[in-house]
């Protein structure tokens, strides 16, 4: 486990990706230690991507990336806007509410930074908000992409785990809400300390309507992606694909806005971003196949029944040890590393694995927006074009409320637990 441990951290230091710092370490210890499994190895990469399961991974990216396309950040941004635009802060406001609607479209925070950044950052600077306080809003409201569902953390955690894909959605359902609620309050609180500035908006019953109408198609997308999946309508694969369908439709028969150029462009980028991901699963598998040899699994979950500790303490410990690995391994990886070496303890202790997937894609969500690995940090560095420090530094404040959720799902599980098992047991 030296050998194994030591030769990741250096790969890692050197700048090596992380799925080839995964598949050298692991290729290290096989040719010192076990050489006479190397040539198992090919078959152990190809299993760790043999999964009908992760069919829909590839097909989640691209419904967000079709609906991105579409033309939809703009629609959400002016339904956010009547509701919400008159409130000091408006544009703070209509930032947080804009995600965590485009979160449960798109899957995916980094596509929600720099979908909604392109956008709103230009116009709260163009209105008197300093440029890193629109920036740090954006990154952090976009954590909320991969905890409502839709989202692809959640179904990478399901594969690694085994879990039902619909009761992790269902699952993040509440701690995504009460994430944008406390990042509203947030946002409210900073807008009236500093005085930013409210939006003139024409409110009427009329308006209302139209708006609600114009944006209505791409408001029940997450409901029936979800929905299929809930009622036994689907499985998550076939929901995946249905959500494909129905963006397709969206986008060059309702919208109109969705060309074959961009409908190319959708289909590359969700090729390239499935690559990178499938990769790092199948070298992951193979490092957790060495886990698994060295018993390391067992030996985390003998050590901590040992020292006794009440289920919610070892959670709170886990909570703290996922919030430091997300600042220096991106969510996918960090998924399919600490889901094998803290899932045995975690069913040990008689703690649901639904439970367990939330609070890791919660503090992994986090982890995305602190450097120096941090994806939506160098999403929004490269849209607002500011550094990912002065970014960092004006979104610790609403990162403050993923903290708190964080914590109230550790000590009251039934905000996780309590609607998977009303629609679904």
């Amino acid at each position: 486990m030296i050998l194994l441990l030591a030769s990741l951290g250096l790969f890692l230091l050197l700048g090596i990706p992380v799925a080839y710092s995964l598949a050298l370490s692991s290729l290290t210890y096989f040719v010192f230690i076990h050489p006479e499994f190397t040539v198992v190895l090919p078959q152990r990469l190809f299993a760790g991507m043999n999964s009908y399961a992760l069919i829909a991974l590839p097909l989640f990216i691209l419904m967000g990336q079709i609906m991105n396309a579409s033309g939809i950040t703009e629609r959400l941004i002016s339904f956010c806007l009547i509701f919400v635009g008159r409130l000091r802060g408006g544009l703070g406001l209509v930032n947080v509410a804009a995600s965590m609607l485009f979160g449960g479209i798109s899957g995916s925070s980094a596509s929600d930074t720099a979908s909604i950044g392109s956008i709103l950052i230009p116009e709260m600077t163009r209105r008197g908000y300093p440029k890193d306080s629109a920036a740090g809003i954006t990154v952090a409201s976009s954590t909320m992409g991969m905890i409502i569902p839709p989202s692809i953390p959640m179904v990478i955690y399901a594969v690694a785990a085994q879990e039902s894909v619909g009761r992790l959605f269902l699952g993040g359902l509440v701690p995504g809400v009460l994430v944008a609620v406390f990042q509203l309050c947030f946002t409210y609180w900073l807008a009236c300390r500093r005085g930013y500035p409210n939006e003139t908006v024409r409110y009427s019953a009329r308006r209302v309507v139209a708006e609600t109408l114009r944006a209505s198609y791409v408001l029940i997308m997450p409901v029936f992606v979800v929905g299929t999946v809930v009622f036994g309508i689907a499985t998550a694969t076939e929901s995946a694909g249905l959500g494909v369908l129905y963006a397709v439709c969206v986008g060059f028969l309702l919208t109109r806005l969705l060309k074959p150029a961009g409908f190319y462009r959708a289909l590359r980028s969700s090729i390239q971003t499935s690559a990178k991901i499938m990769i790092i699963i199948a070298t992951s598998q193979v490092f957790i196949w060495v886990l698994a040899l060295e018993r390391v699994p067992e030996t985390v979950a003998g050590v901590v029944v040992s020292l006794g500790l009440p289920p919610v303490v070892m959670l709170l410990l886990i909570s703290l040890i996922v919030l430091i690995a997300g600042t220096f391994i991106d969510v996918s990886p960090a998924i399919l590393l600490l889901t094998p070496v803290f899932l045995p303890t975690v069913i040990q202790a008689e703690v649901s694995p639904v439970l367990f997937g939330v609070i890791l894609v919660c503090g992994l969500a986090v982890g995305a927006c602190t450097p120096p690995v941090g994806n939506c940090l160098n999403v929004c560095s490269f849209v607002s074009g500011l550094r990912i420090g002065t970014i960092f530094q004006a979104a610790v404040p609403f990162l403050a409320a993923n903290v708190i959720v964080l914590i109230l799902i550790t000590l009251f599980p039934k905000l996780v637990l309590w609607i998977p098992r009303v629609l679904m047991d």
